[in-house]
């Protein structure tokens, strides 16, 4: 069945439904939309420092759209993007020659996604109840945790992992149903060592969302939807955090811009891309904005992709996008620093 669409900034001839979904058909004649540039669009790219990071002629391009509300992208290393439709609690795949499909269903409202080096696939599922968890080859989804002193975690919303194989996550309250489990009384970011040992880092946000490192695993990034602001923290040696701090705030310079700071990631520079208020904001390391990729729907999360990791891929709210950079990811799947190993808890 072929169905028209049109978009705030540009509009696809036709699309492909294929059970509910709206999909930009990889074989069709809009498999790859690209939005045009206006002169809005571009006022936002503030500064040559954020045009230095996009590649030559780049332009923003719509590859998949239709979805409920989609999260937790992330690349696997066998070549293809993962990301989530939350409402629908299923894992979506989007290969670039296969296009979409279900990847794993029901996922239990996963959220943010990462990919280890032995390609498992580990989750904050936000519930409830809510966990952490770990897909392997199998299929089989593990727990790797589900409280914090034997209290119920809220609902896990994202997560990083650290060159030293632990993972950093936040545990906001997800919704009234998590209000109501709630057991914890505070909205936390946690680490878990290799040992599985759950250490509470910080407990005075109000919504804690998106969560990134440094390239240089010194920093830790993490934003506070609700205040519109990210916060840097110092990670000590044995992954513990001092030195908080305002790093960036994401206020829209316009009362119609929709939007909250959200998922994080870092290039091998750095920056910090956010997804926020109006598109994806870039930051230096010194948290001054380089600007903004602007995007027809308010932003959900980011993630680095393709073979060269040089592809920006944006979850927005019913749709994806990419956009191509000159600059890559922090780190490249497989490698130590973002994709590591841990075991499963057995919860």
């Amino acid at each position: 069945m072929i169905v028209a669409m049109s978009l705030k900034r540009g509009h696809c001839n036709a699309a492909l439904l294929l059970g509910g979904l709206l999909l930009i058909g990889m074989t069709s004649a809009c498999s790859s939309h690209s939005l045009p540039r206006t002169d809005e669009w571009e006022r936002t790219l503030v500064g040559p420092e954020l045009k230095n990071l996009l590649a030559p002629g780049a332009r923003l391009e719509m590859i998949a759209t239709g979805f409920e509300f989609v999260e937790g992208p992330v690349w696997h290393p066998d070549g293809y993007l993962l990301f989530v439709d939350l409402p629908q609690s299923r894992i979506m795949k989007w290969h670039p020659n296969e296009g979409i499909s279900i990847h794993r269903e029901p996922t239990n409202a996963a959220n943010g996604l990462v990919v280890d080096r032995e390609g498992n696939v580990l989750a904050c599922e936000t519930g409830p109840p809510g966990r952490i968890s770990r897909t392997g080859h199998e299929g089989k989804p593990a727990s790797v945790a589900d409280n914090y002193q034997g209290r119920r975690l809220n609902s896990p919303n994202d997560l990083t992992i650290g060159a030293d194989g632990a993972i950093y996550f936040t545990d906001p309250v997800f919704s009234e149903a998590h209000e109501r489990r709630g057991q914890l009384g505070f909205r936390g970011v946690y680490r878990i060592g290799a040992s599985h040992t759950i250490t509470l880092l910080a407990n005075d946000f109000e919504w804690p969302n998106g969560i990134a490192i440094s390239p240089d695993q010194q920093t830790l990034y993490v934003n506070d939807s609700a205040r519109m602001h990210v916060r840097a923290f110092d990670i000590r040696t044995d992954g513990t955090v001092v030195n908080d701090r305002i790093f960036a705030e994401l206020r829209p310079w316009s009362p119609d811009i929709k939007g909250v700071p959200d998922g994080m990631e870092v290039d091998s520079l750095g920056n910090l891309y956010v997804t926020g208020p109006g598109g994806v904001w870039v930051f230096n390391q010194e948290g001054k904005r380089l600007g903004i990729i602007e995007t027809p729907e308010s932003p959900s999360n980011c993630a680095f992709g393709d073979a060269d990791m040089r592809t920006l891929y944006i979850t927005g709210t019913i749709s994806l996008f990419r956009i191509r950079l000159q600059v890559a990811a922090a780190t490249h799947p497989g490698t130590p620093g973002r994709h590591q190993l841990l075991p499963s808890s057995g919860g």
